[in-house]
């Protein structure tokens, strides 16, 4: 792939997510991008920004996620992305509810209200954490495993809005594995590796994630557009 040269103004990854940024900045810098996040760039968490993602597709509200902070920049190019795990067994669920899945069911993460910036008020730990095991409830019993991370990262800039798709099958088990990763990785056993996000390394889950993927897109439609 041909890459960005670094004289490229810096664009802004529009994220709050500890996990994202440390998947995504070692991609962006393998690929010469120069980038910024929200905390570098000074904005500060506004509450009006939970309503941002009130879409039914992923790539919806990576759209939207992505307008949103190109505004509040001031007009600074913005990536963003939605993404999710999709069970075939629940119908898609969580899906682009992910982030919120057990808060949607009523259940409470662990150590809720903590100041983090999460969008429910909950430290990440805790609202993963919480999403695994209303995962394991309902996938209890359950003999189709099938399921499927997917990404859409949209980039929005002067004029250009432009947004790409990442996905990577595998099944959900019935125990977590692994400490690596966020979100479901540890019940998430990825074909491609024989092993679960939380069990691979940082450059194996690279390799094949629907982020990964999703964003190599968007960068090469990037330059194709320039």
């Amino acid at each position: 792939m041909t890459h960005i040269v670094a004289s490229r103004p810096p664009v802004l990854l529009a994220t709050r997510s500890a996990g994202k940024l440390r998947e995504l900045r070692p991609l962006f810098d393998a690929l010469r991008v120069p980038v910024m996040d929200l905390e570098e760039l000074g904005i500060p968490y506004d509450s009006e920004e939970d309503g941002v993602e009130q879409f039914t597709t992923f790539e919806e509200n990576a759209v939207a996620k992505a307008r949103y902070f190109y505004e509040v920049s001031g007009g600074i190019a913005t990536v963003a992305d939605d993404s999710g795990l999709e069970v075939t067994a629940l119908g898609g669920a969580p899906g682009v509810r992910s982030k919120r899945w057990a808060r949607d069911r009523g259940a409470t993460a662990v150590g809720a209200g903590a100041p983090d910036g999460a969008p429910d008020g909950a430290p990440d730990g805790a609202v993963d954490a919480a999403n695994n095991v209303e995962l394991a409830r309902a996938m209890t019993g359950v003999s189709d495993r099938r399921a499927r991370y997917v990404c859409a990262a949209a980039y929005i800039g002067l004029g250009r809005e432009l947004v790409e798709r990442g996905e990577v099958a595998g099944e959900i088990l019935d125990a977590g594995r692994g400490s690596h990763g966020f979100g479901y990785d540890p019940y998430f056993l990825a074909g491609e590796l024989g092993r679960t996000f939380g069990e691979a390394t940082g450059d194996e889950k690279t390799a094949v994630s629907h982020r990964a993927r999703a964003f190599r897109a968007l960068l090469a439609a990037v330059l194709r557009s320039d």
